[in-house]
């Protein structure tokens, strides 16, 4: 009769042992998909702290610097502001929190990574910096779904692309306050009321917006490209040739042709050099809703022998041309090109020749250019 118990103690045990086992399974397994073990960041803040929480009151456990990586093991949204727990890679793995914008997580970076894929074989076609801290997005549109991370005033970028769109009021334009957005709207509308001229075709800057497809150097920014929205760029024209840009018409492409790769920047220690300059005036010139990219296309030489710059080639009438442009050869033997349409409705492609002869830079444009030229400046 003692002995009776034993087999229903031995049931109980196993019955008991199993349920653990599996609560313990299903906590660990639970546990790891909340926290995403698999997933890391890369500090982006020139500094940043991981903290104990992210209460206002929390202390600092460790200052993390830009391109550090970190595992992320959970997140939290707290007074409206993303925070994620993070481990850091030290010696002694540190655990805390840190404020989501200081940082950019593994899938954020990779849809950056997969744009800059998609454009490697597009050369810049201008240079720019911020003239506010503005976030950089994965598409040329305001959305907060879109955000890739902010970039601070004064970061500068290679423009490779750039997209018109209708103009609209913007929610959204980063750092402004509420307050300062509608002064600067209304300020803007006063602007344009008051550049409006009876008679006078229709301004870009009334009708559009413009957004740039940006390249990043790494000391910038870890997500290597991403839109930007125009109102808060400035093209950054290298200072040899800006002064050659004119009030009815301006820069919006050049590259330079005597260096061996395509360059937006000046040469080193800002050695004046030759350079192919895409210009446009301001006036819309839609073609079923598409407007055209530049509208002329100047070449700059420098005489180093003068020491001043010279037109080694203008066209004399208008185009209607499309970005990209390439440059192409090595040395003084040089060709460029770009798409322009044709009066019959077709894109062409049109390459131009540039060569040395002595001392002076020549050009050759194609033999049809004159087709492609569509009035007088």
């Amino acid at each position: 009769m003692r002995n009776r118990p034993i087999p229903t103690l031995l049931l109980l045990a196993v019955f008991i042992f199993s349920t653990g086992c599996t609560l313990l399974d299903s906590t660990l397994n639970s546990f790891s998909q909340a926290v995403g073990l698999s997933d890391t960041a890369v500090v982006i803040a020139k500094t940043a702290q991981i903290r104990t929480s992210y209460a206002v009151v929390a202390a600092d456990l460790l200052e993390v610097k830009r391109g550090e990586r970190l595992d992320v093991l959970d997140q939290m949204e707290f007074e409206k502001v993303l925070w994620y727990r993070v481990r850091a890679r030290d010696e002694e793995g540190t655990e805390g929190w840190i404020e989501a914008q200081n940082v950019i997580t593994s899938d954020v970076l990779e849809k950056s990574q997969k744009l800059a894929e998609q454009f490697k074989e597009q050369p810049p076609q201008a240079a720019g910096k911020l003239r506010a801290a503005s976030n950089l997005r994965i598409s040329a549109e305001m959305s907060e779904a879109n955000v890739l991370l902010k970039l601070a005033n004064g970061s500068t970028f290679e423009i490779v692309d750039w997209n018109f769109v209708p103009k609209e009021e913007v929610a959204d334009v980063d750092d402004a306050s509420r307050g300062e957005k509608r002064a600067a709207k209304s300020s803007a509308d006063e602007e344009i009321k008051a550049a409006k001229v009876e008679g006078e075709p229709e301004k870009i800057e009334e009708k559009y917006d413009i957004w740039y497809l940006v390249k990043l150097d790494p000391s910038v920014s870890p997500a290597p490209m991403g839109w930007l929205f125009g109102r808060q760029v400035e093209l950054n024209i290298p200072s040899e040739i800006v002064f050659f840009q004119q009030n009815n018409r301006k820069f919006v492409s050049w590259q330079r042709l005597d260096s061996e790769a395509a360059s937006v920047t000046a040469g080193r220690a800002g050695t004046p050099g030759n350079w192919v300059i895409l210009t446009r005036t301001n006036a819309v010139k839609a073609i079923d809703g598409v407007e055209p990219d530049f509208d002329g296309i100047m070449v700059l030489a420098f005489d180093k022998y003068d020491q001043s710059f010279y037109t080694a080639w203008r066209s004399s009438g208008e185009v209607w041309g499309m970005l990209p442009m390439r440059v192409d050869g090595s040395g003084d033997n040089k060709t460029f090109s770009m798409q322009l349409r044709h009066p019959e409705g077709r894109m062409d492609e049109k390459r131009f020749v540039v060569y040395r002869d002595r001392n002076r830079i020549r050009v050759t444009p194609p033999e049809d250019i004159a087709q492609y030229q569509t009035k007088g400046r």
